[in-house]
């Protein structure tokens, strides 16, 4: 059965409406989940396995018959490890239906199909009794049910549940604790993804300060960690102020609340600083003693870095005190964690929270549209001054005194440096409210009073001397249209980065183009576009751990799940999935095996041609690896001699390492491989088609290796 499917296109802005499998979204939900991540984690599996086999044991030891019940079974990996532990009967509860349908299967291949039963329900469903799907309590609970901030995934209201309707009192659980750790560091790095610096500015007038709005300095900020690769920050990047801090512990053998709470840790810093931000991660005990233990710590906090597991399933947490504070080696204060049911937040406080009985703070809301607007890399390409160099730059060598600029992206102070470098006017098109109302609170701005729906139909009219501001809805390209009547002022300088925040893969902020399209009659006679050209670069990489979230799996720890890796492949022949993957690669390191190619270009200042622009060819591979993939990004090309570049920063060493832009997304097409761990060697070259198709603004590509390989790469 075919259904439609809408999808608003984020390179043209349209929203079409294609037809689609009427299991799309379940197969692309499997294409893009860490299934594979986490079937190739053997720390955890291991320590699961050592977990499980005790607590089996005890159970037996007692003279009990061991009922297991577990949650979030995926491919019913941990059942199978408790039957042949030797559980008696597993409950398995997937809501997931193709993992719980998968889970059936690969159960029932391992011969387990008696001792083990798949409930597709959310847990919480569950029933109880003769007649229900459970016909008594568990007193084994094994879950799986933690993201990179431990309950950011609802385990803890899923564990209250359990322990009040699902299992027996005091029952064994695996994992049986979990405890969150914290660092309080510094860092303007860090601290450049969560606050708008100061940008100074060198006009003709001398050097002017963009000072960030009062309002975006004071807020708190949003809730929402970033977990992080945290092992690929370099220690340069933060100053230590603490020790690292147990904040809190959960105990899964018992009842779980899943009520707001504050845990309050004393410490002595261990220097002086500013404080900004709190490192967090946690890690698992598998048993009552502590001595099966899975560590999510960082390098430089692991009990033995030499073991140190490499997942992308469970990372590290940065968060962001509200505001920096001051405080002083030595002197004594308190760190605070925050929780709800699903949210973590922190704070700092001079006196005890016990004592003081203050009311703890509520979970951080932004009030000032920039964490709403802006991600968190996103402030840090903001906060980049070469990169801003890179466009004042351009804007010297284009900017005229009477120039008119038209600023189309999202949120981007482009218009407020074209303002500052003398500017006759500057319009900058803005395609949401809160993009709308932060850049109306930026210094020199003139806007409307009017409510907002009037700027959709009353387009541009003559608000203010030099910055004025609009809005209109990305759906169509047509919109820009209907803004700019030809009664308009005449632009001369259409700008962008080109930055917009519904762009996932580095093409779509081809967006642009279409825009320029659109707007073509209303550029003046010698109307100027910055960037003036874009191009699309790739390199054929090899991952030093990124290619385990796509490999196959085959057999995990004895146990034959090929049906999880085969379910995969077939979500993985989907259309959107057999595109790249957007990922941050300052995060995942590889090495280049060819030298970086450039593959298509696109010419802003001709508007967007009405035929196909295709390029093949093929890449030659000059250092011997294994080849997962060529990654893609793109090149802004300002000017003839300035270049704004989104990929690969420097020029590929003898090794072959990489050094990625670390405000990007770099596109990563994965080779389909047999085994990505296979014996070195690989094809000469790779070929490779793309095609740009205009009317859909959708790009196709097709990377194969050559047939010289015989190794099953």
């Amino acid at each position: 059965m075919k259904v439609f499917c809408g999808r608003a296109n984020p390179t043209t802005g349209s929203v079409e409406w294609l037809e689609e499998d009427e299991h799309y979204d379940y197969h692309q939900e499997i294409a893009r989940s860490s299934y594979a991540d986490m079937l190739h984690d053997k720390d955890r599996n291991i320590k699961y396995y050592q977990g499980i086999r005790a607590a089996v044991n005890r159970v037996k030891d007692r003279g009990q018959k061991a009922l297991v019940l577990d949650i979030g079974t995926g491919t019913g990996l941990l059942s199978m490890m408790a039957v042949t532990a030797g559980a008696d009967y597993c409950y398995a509860i997937e809501v997931f239906k193709p993992m719980a349908d998968a889970a059936v299967k690969i159960v029932e291949k391992n011969g387990f199909s008696d001792k083990i039963k798949i409930i597709n329900k959310h847990s919480t469903e569950v029933t109880m009794g003769p007649d229900g799907d459970m016909p008594c309590r568990a007193n084994i609970l094994i879950t799986e049910l933690f993201d990179t901030e431990l309950i950011g995934e609802g385990a803890l209201p899923s564990y209250e549940h359990a322990h009040r309707h699902l299992v027996q009192e005091n029952c064994e659980a695996v994992p049986h604790r979990a405890t969150v750790y914290a660092q309080l560091v510094e860092s303007r790095r860090m601290w450049s993804w969560n606050k708008l610096f100061p940008i100074p500015v060198h006009t003709s007038c001398g050097e002017q300060v963009i000072i960030p709005p009062l309002e975006l300095e004071r807020c708190p900020g949003a809730p929402s960690v970033y977990d992080i690769q945290l092992n690929q920050v370099s220690s340069a990047d933060f100053t230590v102020l603490s020790d690292v801090l147990p904040m809190f512990s959960v105990d899964f053998s018992k009842q779980v609340s899943s009520s707001a709470a504050c845990h309050s840790r004393q410490f002595e810093p261990v220097a002086s600083g500013r404080a900004q931000v709190v490192l967090s991660w946690w890690d698992i005990e598998m048993d009552p003693e502590g001595k099966i233990k899975c560590s999510m710590a960082p390098f430089w906090a692991h009990s033995d870095p030499e073991e140190l597991q490499w997942r992308d399933h469970w990372m590290q947490c940065v968060y962001f005190l509200p505001q920096e504070e001051p405080v002083v080696q030595g002197s004594s204060i308190y760190l605070v964690a925050h929780h709800d049911d699903y949210c973590v937040w922190y704070s700092l406080q001079r006196t005890s929270p016990e004592k003081d009985r203050r009311v703890y703070p509520a979970r951080p809301v932004c009030d000032c549209q920039a964490h709403l607007l802006w991600n968190r890399p996103r402030f840090g390409e903001i906060n980049d001054q070469d990169r801003t160099d890179q466009y004042i730059q351009g804007l010297r060598t284009v900017l005229k005194p009477d120039s008119v600029c038209l600023c189309v992206s999202d949120g981007s102070l482009l218009s407020l440096l074209a303002h500052h470098l003398g500017a006759e006017q500057v319009f900058t098109v803005e395609s949401s409210a809160a993009s709308y109302r932060l850049m109306k609170k930026c210094p020199g701005s003139q806007h409307s009073q009017a409510d907002l729906t009037d700027w959709f139909h009353d387009g541009i009219s003559s608000l203010g001397h030099r910055l004025v501001l609009i809005s209109f809805l990305k759906e169509t390209t047509r919109t820009t249209s209907l803004l700019l009547s030809p009664a308009d002022t005449s632009i001369s300088l259409l700008l962008g980065e080109p930055f917009f925040t519904t762009s996932l893969l580095p093409w779509h902020n081809l967006y642009f183009w279409y825009v320029r399209t659109a707007v073509d009659q209303h550029l003046g006679p010698g109307a100027v576009v910055m960037p003036q050209t874009a191009s699309l670069h790739a390199v054929v990489v090899e991952f030093r751990d990124l290619w385990r979230i796509r490999s196959p799996c085959g057999d995990c720890e004895g146990f034959d799940v090929h049906i999880m890796d085969d379910m995969i492949k077939r979500a993985l022949d989907f259309r959107e999935s057999k595109e790249a993957e957007p990922h941050p690669l300052w995060e995942y390191p590889c090495r280049c095996l060819s030298e970086p190619q450039q593959i298509l270009t696109f010419d802003f200042r001709q508007p967007v041609p009405p035929h196909l622009i295709h390029a093949e060819g093929s890449i030659e591979l000059r250092r011997p690896g294994r080849s997962h993939g060529a990654v893609l990004w793109m090149e802004y090309h300002l000017t003839p001699d300035n270049t704004v570049n989104t990929g690969l920063l420097k020029s590929v060493e003898d090794k072959g390492d990489c050094c990625w832009n670390p405000h990007c997304k770099q596109a990563v097409y994965f080779f389909t491989m047999a085994d990505p761990r296979a014996p070195l060697g690989g094809p000469q070259t790779v070929s490779y088609t793309v095609d740009f198709h205009p009317h859909t603004g959708d790009i196709t590509m097709d990377f194969s290796l050559s047939d010289t390989l015989d190794d099953g790469q």
